[in-house]
C-alpha cells in the first residue's frame, strides 16, 4: 500500500492555488517608476507588533490594524496618487475599488523577512503589489488525511499583484534587493 506524498516534490509556481492569482503585466515600467517617486516620499514608521518594532517600515491609509488593541482603526485618508494604483488593483482583481479602503505601504531592505502569518479576518479581499524587486511567497496549504493532518509547502515565483483570501498562512522569505509592497 502506498502512502500519499506529503510534499511537492519540487516547488511550482504555476500550481494553481484557490484564492491566489498572478498579473505579471499588471503595470509597465515607466508607472513602477511614477508610482515609487511618489511612494518614496511617503511617512513611514518601523512596524510595531505587540511592543516590538521590525525589520521593515511601514505607513497605513484608510485603515490600519492595531496589534496591541487587537482592533482595527481610522487611519490618515488614502492620498490622490493612490487612486489609479487602487483602481487598476481592483481591475485587475475583479473587484470594485471601493471595497478596497485601506491600503499599507510597505519598505522592506535587503534581508528582511516576513514570518509565518494570515491577514486579519476583516481584510477579505487583497491585492497585493511589489515595487523595485519581485516578491515570493511561500504558501502552506493543509491537507486533511484519514489519520494524519500536515502541511505542504508552495513556494511561488515572483508575484507583481496578487489578490488573495485572508485564510491562507503565507511568508515572505529574505528579500535579496530592497522593495516596496503596497497591500489594498
Amino acid at each position: 500500500m502506498s502512502q500519499p506524498s506529503l510534499f511537492l516534490t519540487e516547488p511550482s509556481a504555476s500550481a494553481p492555488v484557490a484564492g491566489f492569482s498572478y498579473w505579471p503585466e499588471a503595470f509597465t515600467a515607466a508607472e513602477e517608476r511614477d508610482w515609487l517617486h511618489a511612494i518614496e516620499s511617503l511617512p513611514f514608521k518601523p512596524f510595531e507588533f505587540h511592543g516590538y518594532l521590525g525589520k521593515r517600515r511601514i505607513v497605513s491609509f484608510g485603515w490600519h490594524y492595531d496589534y496591541s488593541g487587537r482592533a482595527l482603526r481610522p487611519s490618515t485618508p488614502m492620498p490622490n496618487f493612490l487612486e489609479p494604483l487602487r483602481a487598476r488593483a481592483a481591475a485587475v482583481a475583479g473587484l470594485d475599488a471601493a471595497l478596497l479602503q485601506q491600503a499599507l505601504v510597505t519598505e522592506y531592505d535587503a534581508g528582511v523577512t516576513i514570518g509565518w502569518h494570515r491577514d486579519k479576518p476583516m481584510f477579505e479581499d487583497v491585492v497585493a503589489l511589489s515595487f523595485l524587486s519581485p516578491c515570493r511567497l511561500r504558501l502552506r496549504v493543509f491537507t486533511i488525511f484519514p489519520t494524519l493532518r500536515w502541511a505542504r509547502m508552495k513556494d511561488f515565483g515572483p508575484q507583481k499583484m496578487v489578490p488573495r483570501a485572508a485564510w491562507w498562512p503565507r511568508s515572505v522569505p529574505s528579500a535579496i534587493i530592497s522593495m516596496m509592497g503596497l497591500c489594498f
